[in-house]
């Protein structure tokens, strides 16, 4: 499984150069080029990265499986009858045909391939090939033909706090280490100690790569500029008290705030006249009402651990995003909209409301799902142009300001060392 540091053949001085100006350019050939693509499938996600799979959850009991990816490496999740989550590639070693044509299942007791019925049990393991010793002492595979030696790719996998990440690569350090000190509170103050319940799964095809809506995620800085609906009812300010807090190397970060009832719309917002500052009201105001829930008034938190998973908690709306890149100008992003076991009657209809945020239709999401589809028919025409990343400073730093785009540029910093870039 180990993953050396060549780009498949891509020298790095084959996808540059970079541009001059250290983090605050970023060339916008990067969100274009099909080699750019292909190595980033080498270098990030078969590389020494982790990357989110599934909730513990969604696999409760022996058999139950979930279909997922690492990039666009098809990969099987699974339950084994020990009470093990195993994952590996879903992929038979025959042919290459999937092994796992369902998303998801229960009570499975192994996979079968169906174009030439190779058989796998839950570790993996290829256990069975129809017609091994052949038909009437004819045909069949050779005597020499050892199953053990043709196992579909395994995958490394480690959990917290119920979210379970898996990696190709045998250089990948221990999961909490990788994610850092910095962000791994973060998410256990949302998840430590829960059981989370499956409220909905949304999958959203997005017209762009899937580095802009990453980008999208860490922009704290756009969220009220952007977002009619966070100012217009006024759940997110750039004057609230809150900050952004990035990870050492870069590309994990944090964005929060906390919401303050009594101030006024902020002076700033009326010069600026944004279209987020209107006048439309909701017909039910309830979509709004929350429930205490976290003692340290946060009430917007938006997490990421490089290189595509999102952690979300917007008041009491809380869900998981997987991005799942398809080509260079595809992305999926598939949503997972969680509450807990212990949810009071009340509180998970707080929750299904408050889903209403987010999401393809959301009344917050539904701008980012287009706005980097803007982006990419923006460059198209100019690839070797720039984009210009200096809001907030020319560094990657942690900072109590969200008018920045440090962690942005904390993004690239990351990706590029990543990819020898």
């Amino acid at each position: 499984m180990a993953q050396d540091n060549s780009m498949d053949g891509l020298a790095a001085a084959e996808i540059g150069p970079w541009p001059a100006g250290g983090l605050t350019r970023v060339p916008y050939w990067v969100f274009q080029r099909e080699d750019v693509y292909a190595a980033e499938q080498q270098r990030i996600f078969q590389g020494p990265n982790w990357s989110y799979l599934c909730l513990d959850a969604e696999v409760p009991n022996p058999g139950d499986f979930r279909a997922t990816s690492i990039g666009d490496t098809p990969v099987i999740v699974v339950r084994d009858g020990t009470g093990k989550i195993n994952a590996f590639e879903n992929r038979c070693s025959h042919r290459g045909a999937l092994i796992c044509l369902e998303e998801h299942g229960k009570g499975q007791r192994d996979f079968q391939c169906v174009y030439h019925g190779w058989s796998y049990d839950l570790a993996g393991k290829l256990t069975g090939i129809a017609f091994k010793n052949g038909v009437k002492g004819q045909g069949g595979m050779p005597k020499a033909f050892k199953l053990d030696d043709h196992h579909p790719r395994q995958v490394r996998l480690e959990a917290l706090h119920g979210l379970v990440f898996g990696t190709l690569s045998d250089a990948t350090p221990p999961l909490t280490d990788y994610i850092g000190p910095e962000i791994v509170p973060r998410i256990a103050r949302v998840l430590a100690g829960k059981r989370p319940v499956v409220l909905n799964r949304v999958t959203q095809v997005l017209p762009n790569n899937w580095k802009l809506y990453i980008e999208n995620v860490k922009d704290s800085y756009h969220a009220s500029i952007l977002h009619l609906f966070f100012t217009t009812f006024q759940l997110n300010q750039l004057s609230y008290k809150g900050g952004i807090v990035v990870s050492e190397a870069g590309g994990s970060h944090i964005s929060y705030n906390q919401l303050d009832t009594k101030a006024a719309i902020n002076k700033d917002y009326a010069a600026q006249q944004l279209r987020s500052d209107s006048k439309y009201k909701l017909a039910d105001p309830s979509l709004l009402a929350g429930f205490h829930e976290w003692d340290d008034g946060i009430t917007l938190q938006i997490l990421s651990v490089f290189p595509t998973f999102v952690l979300q908690q917007i008041q009491n709306s809380i869900a998981v995003r997987r991005v799942v890149p398809r080509k260079p100008d595809e992305t999926d992003l598939n949503w997972t909209i969680i509450g807990f076991d212990s949810d009071t009657p009340e509180q998970r209809m707080v929750r299904l409301k408050q889903a209403n945020l987010i999401g393809p239709a959301g009344f917050i999401s539904m701008e980012d799902g287009c706005v980097g589809g803007f982006v990419q028919r923006g460059v198209k025409s100019v690839p070797d142009a720039n984009a210009v990343l200096e809001m907030g400073g020319h560094e990657a730093v942690s900072s109590e300001s969200r008018v920045s785009e440090a962690s942005i540029r904390g993004f690239w910093k990351q990706y590029r060392s990543t990819m020898g870039l």
